[in-house]
């Protein structure tokens, strides 16, 4: 049993195809199967059952999973708290950060490190805020920079950088646009261009309507859920409806709603294991990110 063999078991269960795991470790598809039979072999078990085009962990394949992900987080901590005895700031360095932040709030960081440590390999990917979670549980990241959640999880560290504040918007020619005055209720009569159910921003809104509404019946005129910031920007923009956005979202294309309710804030910062250990790169990148929260105090 080796790391070659006990990564294509995890790539395997996690895609849930021997065609997946070759396409994300890059490697032929029957080397794929050359890993797993090795494995089954040692282990003296069957890991999946083949029906058709379906794969299936047995419940040996079950009982292995987690200690196969196990084994290589070890065996990664271990690689890393080495490597950081050198004091060197180099080697590979996995984060995975929201659209919004990368776009709005990552640039100055990225070109900073990017100066500073030119050794590291930086392996960066966008992603969505639950997305990004899991990675980090599954030891595939380091850091995620997301929108952090109200309640924080034991397992992991998050620490707050940045605070958007976020406001109520709409077109400049949208009909709340000319009101002096705007009550929450008010805005129940027009279509709302909000992130998805689980986000913080959706969830603040149905809190803010509960609380200003008591126990009336809350009923959003959804005209449009996404993720991406930038595309509801763009679709309260030309007047499909209004939303809550960041400050540093607003232009002179949307006019801010004199909204009566309390101001909106939301926190963005990292993330990471609290077990796992960090690596100089990681541990770099995170005082960059601190030096950003001291400016954005001043």
């Amino acid at each position: 049993m080796d790391t070659h063999t006990l990564n294509a078991f995890i790539a395997v269960a996690e895609q849930g195809s021997f065609s997946g795991a070759a396409e994300r470790l890059f490697l032929t598809q029957s080397a794929i199967s050359k890993r797993i039979a090795q494995l089954e072999s040692q282990l003296d078990a069957k890991l999946f059952d083949r029906i058709g085009r379906t794969i299936k962990l047995t419940e040996a394949g079950k009982a292995l999973l987690p200690r196969a992900r196990g084994i290589i987080l070890q065996l990664d901590d271990a690689r890393r708290a080495i490597g950081n005895l050198s004091g060197e700031v180099s080697g590979r360095l996995s984060v995975a950060a929201s659209h919004h932040i990368s776009l709005h709030r990552l640039p100055p960081v990225l070109r900073a490190f990017s100066q500073q440590y030119p050794q590291v390999e930086l392996d960066l990917r966008f992603s969505e805020s639950e997305v990004a979670y899991e990675g980090i549980l599954k030891g595939e990241l380091e850091l995620a920079l997301i929108t952090l959640a109200p309640v924080s999880d034991d397992v992991l560290e998050s620490h707050q950088i940045w605070q958007d504040q976020l406001r109520f918007t709409v077109s400049s020619d949208h009909p709340l646009a000319r009101r002096n005055v705007v009550q929450l209720p008010e805005l129940l009569e027009f279509s709302a261009i909000l992130p998805g159910e689980k986000t913080f921003t959706q969830s603040r809104v149905q809190q803010l309507f509960a609380e200003q509404m008591g126990n009336q019946e809350l009923n959003l005129k959804l005209a449009m859920t996404t993720n991406y910031l930038d595309t509801v920007r763009m679709m309260v923009s030309i007047g499909l409806g209004w939303s809550l956005l960041p400050e540093t979202m607003l232009g002179d294309d949307l006019t801010v709603l004199p909204v009566q309710a309390p101001p909106v804030y939301r926190p963005l910062g990292y993330i990471h294991h609290r077990e796992h250990t960090l690596s100089n790169a990681a541990c770099a990148f995170i005082q960059l990110l601190e030096q950003q929260a001291d400016t954005s105090e001043k």
